[in-house]
């Protein structure tokens, strides 16, 4: 268990690290901000005793050469004051980029970083990132993923000018990778990579929005198909949701498809809860998760981690509609009537008591004020 002080905490990257974190049960990071930086005082009060830093702020669009001088201005920024830190922090954790040194002002300055943050004469793990993608992620700022992602969204199909091959990574790997955990069934700290071309991946989310219109779950036969299919469901959350379910009438009663999978694995179990009673209080970082009420009425509440809003669906038996978890939202089921409660829950994947990707967290807890991340 390491103590963390993190810059570009705000960030899509920033936020995937600190939920990691959180998932760990490591303490929370200390936070050093791009107003922290223009002090060396302040830089040095945050680092002090820390075990690592990671420096992932940065700046990745505007003016090539406003992009690589702020790049270069902040990380000696933070280097003095790490210098000047009275317990200097261990060791340094760097996101670097894969784009390093390849001749453009970016690609330059995010090598010149690394040998800025070798002077403050700490080890530096200096990680070559590629392109990352994920939940949170900012559509035209963060990643082509994202981008995709929210033009299927919002109902328009995304635009492929050229096609070239990405190597993409989930941002949960690549924060597993930086804050030095060893890999586990929901992360994976070797950042296994998804090569794949542009126009290929706009084909693959496209037939996977199409078939979630109407809440049917498209094949989810590997890792990174599973985690794109998250990526683009966080692009769907609340909007979609609640999904009115079709019913099928006729003198023996109703009918009602809950869950249509094309293809792969699956659990589905049903629940009775008492009235008042709650069900969740939980996140996942990878399950896809589905409640759908068939008796009684209910409110699943919902907060993204780290965040502090609560959003709620007030959904019942008599219309029974789906809501699908988002990952990395705590998430929980009251039974707000004053009958029985008849719930139906399905996930993509075997209950598995060794590796449950379910991390207990209340919905409505007394956290810290978080930073803000960005997406």
């Amino acid at each position: 268990m390491l103590r963390l002080a993190v810059t570009g905490a705000g960030g899509f990257l920033g936020w995937h690290v600190r939920v990691l974190l959180r998932t760990l049960g490591w303490p929370e990071p200390v936070v050093v901000t791009r107003h922290d930086l223009t002090d060396p005082t302040a830089v040095a009060a945050k680092v002090t005793g820390v075990d690592r830093v990671l420096h992932l702020a940065g700046i990745n669009r505007g003016d090539p050469t406003e992009v690589a001088s702020g790049n270069l201005r902040i990380a000696r920024q933070l280097v003095a004051g790490m210098r000047a830190a009275d317990a200097p922090p261990k060791a340094i954790g760097y996101a670097n980029s894969v784009q390093a040194g390849n001749g453009t002002p970016y690609g330059d300055a995010k090598a010149e970083v690394s040998a800025i943050l070798a002077e403050a004469g700490l080890p530096v793990d200096d990680v070559l990132l590629p392109n990352l993608y994920g939940e949170g992620g900012r559509a035209h700022y963060n990643s082509v993923v994202a981008t995709f992602c929210r033009v299927l969204a919002d109902g328009g199909r995304p635009d492929v000018h050229g096609d070239r091959e990405l190597s993409l990574v989930h941002a949960t790997d690549a924060a597993a990778r930086l804050v030095g955990t060893a890999t586990d069934g929901s992360w994976d700290a070797t950042m296994p990579a998804l090569d794949i071309g542009v126009r290929e991946l706009a084909t693959r989310l496209a037939e996977m929005a199409a078939s979630y219109r109407t809440g049917e779950i498209p094949p989810l036969t590997d890792r990174h198909t599973v985690r794109l299919f998250n990526t683009y469901r966080a692009h769907c959350f609340p909007a979609h949701y609640p999904l009115v379910l079709p019913r099928r009438a006729d003198a023996r009663g109703v009918l009602v498809e809950t869950v249509k999978v094309h293809g792969g694995a699956g659990q589905t179990f049903c629940s009775t809860t008492r009235p008042g009673a709650t069900r969740g209080e939980h996140y996942h970082l990878a399950k896809v998760e589905r409640f759908v009420v068939l008796r009684g009425s209910a409110e699943i509440s919902l907060r993204r981690v780290g965040g502090t809003e609560v959003v709620r669906f007030q959904v019942g038996g008599t219309e029974p509609a789906l809501v699908d978890m988002p990952t990395m939202w705590v998430h929980k089921l009251v039974n707000t009537g004053s009958d029985e409660l008849v719930t139906l829950f399905w996930t993509n994947e075997l209950f598995d008591p060794v590796r449950p990707d379910t991390w207990p967290e209340p919905v409505e807890a007394s956290i810290p004020r978080p930073v803000a991340a960005v997406g």
